[in-house]
């Protein structure tokens, strides 16, 4: 909160100046002993009288007394056990209850107690986050000593905004840099705890534009993309405009498998090599299959492929994972068959979990070939009177160019999946505006653009070909609120429950069609030479920044 906002008058400084604080309140205050000796009386209380009554109850059985007739004792060893059962419920009480009164304190939000910390004391040059309470300043000052760790704020405050606050304030003191300009305010901090990111001081904005509508396989879509490069949204508008003014494109779902590939070692080649041909006989894959699914509902194994490099053997499992990206969920099925195949293989040494034949976040051949995630085609015929009025070119040129730059060049360059024009760009931005894991923009970005001359040359035949898209619409950041939104502007939004994995495979040919859409319009452009002079238009800024950010 910027506390420059409201000037205070001069009556006002001086009647805050003589308020005194007020300590926040605490439900531990209530008690006439401190909370960790009231805890360990309760604690000592609770074992002591379950002995007890588990020894006078042993007695009775061996005297055959009957249970249901009690001393006086045994009345208030009853009674203590329950007194100091229903307090340890509450996970030592106190400690918990207070939890739950700091984070409903309105001091957080109040405006006067943030205006008389700062005119009571002078604040740090740097320091620009609003804290609460002398409490707060406390708590900054321990995570700066080193007593408490700033990745246990939130399970100690039991409140992330606040929690947040605190380690932003406590790295600006311990790097002498200030934050100003990242927001801190205005963000729900408690839906990303365990689940999209630690140690939060903030969040970045990233502006969304929408380009469509992109009309694909006779459904109308507008595309969320976020990004902070000027023309990219307008250059995918004006190819989604182009498709539309032709009748839209077509896509198709050639394969949908997430893998993870494990790397196993045996102290020779040899057996290496049995395990190979155990796993690939496709009389052991149902039994394999079995132990695969149990990880999940929505997991069922597909395929498993073997490739041995001396001792060690790579062993790659594809299955299908719903809506789910399915990261986590492959890797649980393929923790379920190492430990079955231990059975069979003690001499088994299984080195990791994850051994790069997957391949995860990286380039790699085995996903430009065999797929990854969804592997998707999509083409589109454009008229030639769109070419010319729309597209500013001719089909003639982009056929030319996009043979000499998409498919000679990148083979120049040497080029793994990067057979097109800026595929990545469109891929990035759909991804980060909903909730996608921004590292997997790698392979997900293989595609090789297709250009063609038909109806003797009149008309441009355009397809994308990308055979690792690996997307989801559950899980991790698509529950954030505004990613959550652009999913649910594009209909995909949570898991289907008509069709599981239905959302996320259209997902995937929504991601196809945008690049289309991107390729068309970016390689119309260069074969117009209208580049450089559309960059400079819509990719420049006459603005100081760094005044606007002050």
């Amino acid at each position: 909160m910027d506390v420059r906002r409201r000037p205070l008058k001069v009556d006002d400084k001086v009647n805050k100046e003589k308020r005194p604080t007020l300590p926040t309140p605490k439900a531990s205050d209530a008690l006439p002993l401190p909370l960790y000796l009231t805890n360990a009386i309760f604690f000592t209380l609770f074992f002591s009288v379950a002995y007890y009554l588990l020894h006078r109850w042993r007695e009775k059985i061996r005297n055959s007394t009957p249970l249901h007739v009690v001393t006086l004792s045994e009345i208030a060893a009853i009674v203590s056990l329950i007194a100091s059962f229903i307090y340890l419920l509450g996970f030592f009480g106190i400690d918990f209850v207070q939890s739950f009164i700091s984070r409903a304190t309105p001091e957080a939000w109040d405006l006067e107690e943030d205006d008389s910390d700062i005119i009571s004391r002078p604040p740090a040059p740097i320091s620009i986050t609003t804290l609460s309470s002398a409490q707060d300043e406390d708590v900054v000052q321990s995570v700066i000593d080193g007593s408490i760790p700033s990745y246990a704020l939130e399970s100690k405050l039991g409140d992330c905004r606040r929690a947040a606050a605190i380690r932003r304030e406590a790295l600006q003191k311990m790097t002498g840099r200030s934050l100003q300009g990242l927001p801190l305010d205005g963000f729900d901090y408690d839906s990303i705890l365990g689940q999209c990111c630690e140690m939060p001081v903030g969040y970045v904005q990233i502006p969304v534009g929408i380009a469509g509508p992109l009309l694909l396989d006779g459904f109308e879509y507008s595309v969320p993309m976020a990004t902070t490069e000027g023309c990219l949204v307008a250059s995918t508008n004006r190819g989604c405009k182009a498709i539309y003014a032709s009748g839209g494109a077509a896509s198709m779902l050639l394969r949908d498998g997430m893998t993870r590939a494990p790397i196993v070692r045996f102290a020779s080649a040899m057996r290496a090599s049995e395990l190979k041909f155990f796993l690939e006989d496709p009389n052991n894959f149902e039994t394999l299959a079995v132990v695969f699914n149990r990880s999940s509902r929505f997991a069922r194994l597909q395929h498993i492929q073997c490739s041995i490099a001396g001792k060690n053997l790579y062993i790659r499992f594809c299955c299908t994972t719903g809506d789910a990206m399915g990261m986590n969920m492959v890797s649980k099925g393929v923790q379920n068959v190492l430990d079955f195949l231990q059975n069979d293989f003690p001499d088994m040494d299984v080195i990791g979990i994850s051994g790069n034949f997957c391949s995860d976040k990286k380039p790699a051949a085995v996903n430009w070939i065999e797929g990854r995630g969804k592997s998707v085609v999509c083409e589109a015929t454009i008229k030639e009177e769109v070419v010319t009025k729309v597209l500013k070119t001719n089909v003639a040129t982009l056929v030319e160019l996009n043979t000499l730059k998409n498919l000679a060049g990148s083979a120049v360059a040497g080029a793994l999946g990067g057979f097109n024009a800026h595929a990545a760009n469109i891929v990035s931005a759909i991804f980060i505006a909903t909730g996608q894991d921004p590292a997997q923009n790698v392979e997900s970005s293989h595609c090789i653009t297709m250009m063609e001359a038909i109806n003797d040359g009149k008309d441009l035949h355009i397809s994308v070909t990308m055979p690792s898209i690996e997307v989801g619409t559950v899980g991790g950041g698509t529950q954030l609120a505004s990613q959550s939104a652009c999913l649910n502007l594009l209909g995909v939004k949570g898991a289907s429950k008509e069709s599981p994995g239905s959302n996320s495979r259209l997902l995937a040919t929504i991601v196809a069609g945008s690049v289309l859409a991107g390729e068309l319009s970016l390689m119309a452009a260069i074969a117009a030479g209208q580049l450089v002079k559309s960059h400079m238009k819509y990719n420049r800024s006459s603005k100081d920044v760094c005044k606007a950010a002050s």
